[in-house]
């Protein structure tokens, strides 16, 4: 055990955490020069394309020390996006210390603090990484200081790199070996081993990987899911390289994977123990962090046929990311579905980017919302995940909404420009400091409906991309809130509702209708779209009929000929009115999604 070390690496968005694991790869020859390519561990074609890494990945680097010793390293790289702080907070529980990467052009950043306190709760010993120090535009100095304001460290403490090129990789290689604690676990007590992430192969089944805490964990063992309470040989153990290696063994402090061949996905869970039936632990490992959802949308196959088609996908994916949660539900407009909550808009688009590439399932998303909490006169608290799980109005005593604790660092040009964004958004400024002389952190209470749409875009526009933001939710409070209603010659499109303030109700209900009005094709009678609060109808746009020009074969003669004409025509609009219904194509529901404030 004393030559583990298990370690993560945590940044902002876009600091160099990827190329960073990509040249210790290299530099510990775990993968060869032939199959080496950048981003090495980000093994979806989704992150390659946007840059960004999805999922924390865990690979084995063996590194012989400069005292001649070789090392067991157990990386695990992790996401920067304030999205998939979650996986960031999984890989934590699983490792002793933690390099801080900061980009030495950009400086530290919102999230760069956020994971930063993550791990200082787990008692992780921080590994200070200045990145990207080869380039023109590196603050060396400046950021060197913001670091020792930050984390109280020495000058001589923070390690100088770059990812690019490889300079300083051996550096932060022996800080690792020499600064980070190796795990302290006792290999002949009972077992207990963390599960931190899962994933699905529809050859083998469900593979689950572990830290082990205590005890050792061999092939062909049977073992027991502690929370579930499930049990199952070990069909197969082993650690993680780029591709996994099986192992008869594996002792206390290793991070390894088990395959026991499950197939059904729910007799997983993440953040669960495994412990062994013939020396079972006493009790599970405590303080893992429960995810909870932020943004809810209804999420419904094309074809109503393909919803077993894509249940089973949800599950599959659940797999491999514990945040997603779903459950059935089914819309007038729509048939049958699933309401799934996400972590943000980022987390939504990555999902159903995921479900049309590795699952083939093209789905129709509604309009996400946010979770809120309706009181009735009567004093009872109701759940509202949807604007169809709002009561009468008559009903309600008051609706109280999500509220954020909001953390933006920028330069203090774009203060202005921030505060009227976050003021527009229902905010409210509740600190301001100076971390140096060209970087202010603003701290801001929102609520979070006013900032799953487009926030974070307006945000890095508004600020050229110099300014970083992290939220934590904090309380619920009182809301006027009201549910806008879309109708189609009267009916309403119930996929279509929303809950928004009312302040914000009538611009928000005309955008739509204008929307729609471009999005649907014209019909052989009249449509008309509007947006409705009750019965009080806020905002109307129509959209004609198609006419066929009924009187071209009429040349001269008598009016009343061609009168009598458009008559017939006028009543035949009216009769297929009354019957008629209006299709909503799948790309109306789209781009209704995009409408930006």
């Amino acid at each position: 055990m004393n030559e583990i070390r298990n370690f993560c690496v945590i940044a902002h968005i876009d600091h160099g955490k990827s190329t960073l694991s990509d040249r210790m790869l290299e530099y510990t020859k775990t993968i060869s020069e032939r199959k080496m390519q950048d981003q090495a561990l980000d093994d979806m074609d989704l992150e390659r394309e946007r840059g960004i890494t999805i999922k924390s990945h865990a690979i084995q680097l063996d590194f012989k020390h400069k005292n001649g010793q070789t090392y067991t390293l157990n990386l695990i790289d992790t996401p920067g996006h304030v999205d998939f702080s979650y996986e960031v907070s999984r890989s934590i529980a699983a490792c002793e210390g933690a390099l801080l990467l900061v980009d030495a052009s950009q400086g530290i950043q919102a999230q760069t603090i956020s994971n930063l306190y993550l791990a200082l709760e787990h008692d992780l010993e921080i590994i200070p990484v200045l990145n990207k120090v080869d380039m023109e535009s590196a603050m060396i100095e400046e950021v060197s200081d913001q670091v020792i304001d930050l984390l109280g460290v020495k000058l001589e403490d923070i390690i100088h790199a770059s990812g690019k090129t490889g300079f300083g990789v051996e550096n932060v290689l022996n800080a690792i070996v020499e600064k980070i604690p190796a795990p302290n676990g006792d290999s002949n007590a009972p077992l207990q081993a963390l599960i931190f992430d899962s994933l699905f192969n529809s050859f083998r089944g469900v593979i689950a990987y572990f830290k082990i805490l205590n005890g050792t964990l061999s092939k062909g063992e049977k073992v027991r899911f502690f929370n579930t309470g499930k049990e199952y040989h070990a069909d197969e153990v082993g650690v993680l390289k780029l591709d996994m290696e099986p192992r008869d063994k594996l002792g206390a402090g290793n991070v390894g994977y088990i395959i026991t061949g499950i197939k059904e996905s729910k007799e997983i869970k993440v953040g669960d123990t495994i412990t062994t039936v013939a020396n079972p632990c006493e009790e599970g490992i405590h303080g893992f962090e429960v995810v909870r959802p932020m943004v809810f949308a209804g999420l419904y196959p094309i074809e109503n046929e393909d919803f077993e088609d894509l249940r089973d996908s949800l599950e599959k994916l659940q797999l491999n990311d514990a945040a997603l949660v779903y459950e059935p539900e089914s819309s007038a407009a729509l048939g049958f579905g699933f309401r799934v909550g996400f972590l943000g808009m980022l987390h939504l688009e990555i999902v159903q980017e995921r479900l049309s590439r590795e699952f083939d399932q093209e789905v129709i998303t509604t309009i996400p919302n946010v979770s809120y909490f309706a009181y009735t006169k009567k004093g009872e608290k109701l759940t509202i995940n949807t604007p169809n799980d709002l009561p009468d109005q008559t009903r309600i005593d008051r609706v109280e909404e999500p509220f954020i604790r909001a953390q933006i660092i920028s330069m203090p040009e774009y203060i202005g420009t921030i505060m009227s964004l976050c003021m527009d958004k229902r905010g409210t400024l509740t600190k301001q400091n100076y971390l140096t002389t060209d970087r202010i952190e603003m701290t801001f209470e929102l609520p979070l409906a006013e900032i799953v749409f487009d926030f974070y875009d307006k945000l890095k526009s508004i600020s050229r991309g110099y300014a970083s933001f992290d939220y934590v939710p904090i309380d619920f409070r009182p809301a006027d809130l009201v549910k806008l209603d879309i109708k189609l010659n009267g009916d309403n499109v119930d996929a279509m509702s929303s809950l928004v303030h009312r302040s914000k109700s009538d611009p928000f209900g005309r955008r739509i209708c204008k929307k729609l009005k471009e999005l649907l094709p014209k019909q052989q009678f009249v449509i008309a779209i509007q947006a409705a609060i009750g019965a009080k109808v806020i905002a109307r746009e129509t959209i004609s009929a198609m006419r066929k020009d009924v009187t071209a074969k009429c040349y001269g003669g008598d009016i009343t000929r061609k009168r009598k004409l458009l008559e017939k025509q006028k009543k035949g609009k009216k009769k297929m009115r009354q019957i008629g219904s209006v299709q909503v194509p799948q790309k109306a529901f789209l781009e209704v999604l995009k409408i930006s404030d």
